[in-house]
């Protein structure tokens, strides 16, 4: 019979816990660095209910829109009750610039100290260069007056700003007329590459000012064109092998999960989270 190494024993069972708790804080670092846009689950009834999808998908943070239609005292404490934490909201350029005030009062209430404009309407958006550098330079002072309070502002992009006047984009334009200090950036890349540009590339560009990226993916013409040819992210067009390590060499503090409109869309949140954390961890630096 062969002898009973105790020694050798514990050895190896310490170092099958150490792995395996090393593991598992890494999968705490990777899930505090995910969010999940609230906006793909606007059709998924009250706030309530999908603050509880979000929680039971295994989400950790969220991006709200807005005040999800609640007072701060009440959305906090559904934030509580299903243990998320706010990592940015998405806030109309209209409630920034006329509704200032109450709009840093209630993000402050709720634990969260970034704010986006996350879209211009058809009537809002510039048409000239000469209007895109304005705009750059609205969102600048904008910005300057949420770092007073210790907040940050952040312009979320479509496809419409990877449109070029000469030889900039409209993107260029912004962000060459704001400063860092007053103005980031949250790249989704699903929106620039349907405006013709290349995420990974946009991500270098951009590279100190991006803050979070936008993650979900382009599907073909005549696959979920129900869904506005979006699909869950790794399952689509977008080549993540280069973007998840062009994000994370910029170090790039979120990665936002969201669909534009899901059909299921707990399956689609679940996917992505998913394919997201193994896309991170395959890359993780």
């Amino acid at each position: 019979m062969p002898r009973f190494n105790l020694k050798a024993t514990l050895i190896a069972i310490c170092t099958v816990v150490s792995t395996a708790n090393l593991q598992a804080a890494d999968m705490g670092d990777i899930n505090d660095r995910i969010s999940l846009q609230m906006y793909t689950l606007r059709n998924v009834g009250d706030t309530e209910n999908q603050l509880a999808m979000a929680n039971n998908a295994g989400f950790s943070n969220v991006e709200l829109v807005g005040n999800q239609g609640l007072d701060a005292s009440k959305l906090k404490t559904l934030l509580d009750k299903y243990d998320l934490k706010v990592s940015s909201a998405h806030v109309q350029l209209a409630d920034l610039e006329h509704d200032f005030t109450e709009t840093v009062s209630f993000n402050k209430a709720i634990g969260n100290n970034v704010v986006i404009v996350p879209w211009l309407s058809v009537e809002q958006r510039p048409t000239t260069a000469d209007g895109w550098i304005a705009f750059g330079k609205k969102l600048d002072k904008l910005g300057r007056r949420l770092k007073k309070e210790s907040m940050t502002l952040a312009y979320h992009n479509h496809n419409f700003e990877m449109k070029k006047y000469g030889n900039k984009t409209a993107m260029d334009l912004i962000l060459e007329n704001s400063t860092p200090s007053n103005l980031l950036v949250e790249i989704d890349v699903a929106w620039v590459s349907r405006g013709g540009q290349d995420p990974a590339k946009i991500i270098k560009k951009y590279k100190d000012r991006v803050f979070a990226i936008h993650a979900k993916d382009n599907a073909a013409i005549g696959t979920r064109d129900n869904e506005m040819n979006f699909s869950p992210l790794g399952e689509g067009l977008l080549d993540w092998d280069t973007i998840i390590p062009a994000a994370e060499k910029e170090n790039v503090k979120f990665y936002v999960v969201e669909h534009d409109a899901p059909i299921d869309p707990y399956a689609i949140i679940t996917t992505s989270l998913k394919n997201l954390k193994e896309k991170l961890t395959k890359h993780k630096h």
